[in-house]
């Protein structure tokens, strides 16, 4: 059985310790790793495209000054990143965004030196099922699913950074304004939305203005990688990946295996032989390929239509002719940003953290030094109505987490008039009380006839499942017993853990900022986020 590598790691296990450091928490270690990245500086060029790209966002002073500060040489930055998902995705994005945010101050206050955050937009990526919805709770039902309508989204292989919202943009803000406009600051948050999200816009480009909007007033930076003018400085790491493809992926292959003895998930596969870089052979904003080795002198093109083969001599004419037709996977994107920007740390979620434990030895063999690893925000809102929810049928939070019978099983035997027994009490009583009955009278059934011992064994079989039977009917009318507990319970787990994982990675920002306030929940993140600190915290607005 294989275990969360990030939930170990936060824990402090030697073992995953032994694959990604924890520095992040030591004052001089952190010292060292910002030392190290102000020894890099920023090229003219990427300062130039950073400086056009964000002049398009709304005003912000202190993002003209943080743009300022990373051209001076020894400023170093705080890197974190997320798919362009819609209406900003799950809310870890914003936590994300906050931790960043946080980081560099702290890391600036603590040595000294200039540090300011960036976060890079993931518009390289072609997963749309993963980003085309957002999830908002709905008071009396479940959780409300707003999805664009893709029809090839199941299938896109092409860049987000060159795919309009498109016309069924419009009726997904419908919807929100259906669910949320009665909320006390829909008006402000929902007119946001509709200014960005319009049908001509790219995901990539509502997602940006949205939350450059939210963090106007602390100066994030936004980088986009899907730049014509940044392909040229993404060449030397997509060179580097075709022309060490085998040894690089040998040495992932190993971390992997590594990973998988240690008793962990390895989160992003490691295919033999293969490049770390995707390809775009049909258009610059078409579709994209990993590459397999073929016959010699050759990459075949997975999963192309008509089974797309070119030749290593090709593919690198055409990484000097036109680097824009290569994107960077998973492992290799954190290369290109060490290799763009002076990074002394990067914020990540916990799906980050496992696989930066796999990327040692593509650091090593490009001989550069990882950045800090830090987790970001982990945050549960309970909100009035949350609270209020809780008391009513008297639930601690960490309560919730449980299936849903067993909570209203929980709350059935705990609320009664008269105590009720737990089904696992009954079955214990009733199970207990039949096997010593069997065990006292074994004894004599043995003398009589030793061959009934057989039949005593096929009688604590037949009787166990028997009380199994009736216990578990017991559990279901225990669990039926009060419909408005159901429903507040139903209530509490659409909020609290929907679709059985944590709030945090499921539901949406737009609910929080209708109902609490934009800026107002936007600063409380901010307030509540803990330097250097993987802890999850409850929010309280």
């Amino acid at each position: 059985m294989t275990s969360s590598f990030s939930t170990a790691w936060l824990r402090g296990d030697a073992s995953a310790l032994s694959f990604l450091s924890d520095d992040y928490r030591h004052r001089e270690a952190r010292a060292r790793a910002v030392a190290a990245a102000a020894s890099r500086t920023v090229a003219p060029a990427l300062l130039d495209v950073l400086g056009a790209q964000n002049a398009r966002l709304a005003p912000s002073p202190a993002r003209e000054r943080n743009l300022a500060l990373l051209a001076r040489p020894g400023t170093v930055a705080v890197v974190t990143g997320q798919q362009m998902g819609l209406f900003l995705g799950p809310l870890y994005t914003l936590y994300k965004a906050a931790s960043a945010i946080v980081t560099a101050r702290a890391l600036q206050e603590e040595t000294g030196r200039p540090c300011v955050p960036v976060f890079w937009l993931q518009t390289e990526d072609h997963d749309l099922p993963e980003i085309d919805h957002c999830v908002i709770p709905r008071p009396g039902g479940g959780p409300c699913r707003v999805a664009l309508e893709l029809p090839d989204a199941a299938t896109s292989r092409a860049p987000i950074a060159h795919r309009l919202l498109g016309p069924s943009v419009l009726p997904a803000l419908a919807t929100l304004r259906a669910q949320l406009g009665a909320e006390p600051h829909a008006e402000e948050f929902l007119g946001l939305l509709e200014g960005a999200y319009r049908p001509e816009a790219t995901l990539a480009q509502a997602f940006t203005g949205v939350l450059s909007s939210l963090f106007a007033g602390e100066g994030l930076i936004f980088l986009d990688p899907r730049d014509a003018r940044l392909a040229p400085l993404a060449a030397p790491v997509h060179r580097f990946a075709l022309q060490e493809a085998a040894p690089l992926s040998a040495a992932l292959a190993a971390r992997a295996e590594a990973l998988t003895r240690a008793g962990y998930a390895v989160q992003v596969h490691v295919r033999p032989g293969s490049p770390l870089s995707f390809f775009s052979p049909d258009a610059l904003d078409g579709p994209r390929y990993r590459m397999d080795p073929a016959e010699a002198g050759a990459w075949s093109l997975v999963g192309h239509p008509e089974g797309g083969a070119i030749t290593r001599d090709a593919l690198h004419a055409a990484l000097e002719r036109e680097p824009l037709r290569f994107t960077t996977s998973a492992l290799l994107r954190p290369l290109l940003q060490d290799t763009l920007l002076p990074t002394a740390a990067y914020v990540g979620g916990p799906g980050e953290l496992a696989y930066f434990a796999q990327l040692a030895p593509l650091y090593a063999h490009a001989g550069r030094p990882m950045p800090l690893a830090i987790p970001r925000a982990r945050f549960r809102v309970l909100d009035d109505r949350a609270r209020r929810w809780l008391d009513k049928v008297g639930l601690q939070p960490d309560e919730v987490n449980v299936p849903r019978d067993t909570l209203l099983t929980r709350l059935a035997t705990r609320n009664a008039p008269e105590p009720l027994e737990t089904p696992e009490a009954l079955e214990a009583r009733l199970f207990s009380a039949f096997s010593s009955e069997l065990e006292r009278v074994a004894g004599q059934v043995s003398a009589v006839d030793a061959s009934l011992q057989d039949a005593l064994r096929r009688t604590r079989g037949t009787v166990r499942v028997a009380v199994s039977r009736l216990t578990g009917r017991y559990r279901r009318a225990l669990a039926r017993r009060d419909a408005t507990a159901a429903e507040q319970v139903d209530r509490l787990r659409t909020f609290l853990f929907p679709e059985d994982a944590p709030q945090e990675r499921v539901l949406g920002l737009p609910y929080f900022a209708c109902r609490i306030g934009m800026r107002a929940f936007t600063k409380q993140v901010l307030d509540a986020c803990v330097p250097f600190c993987g802890d999850a915290k409850d929010l309280t607005p």
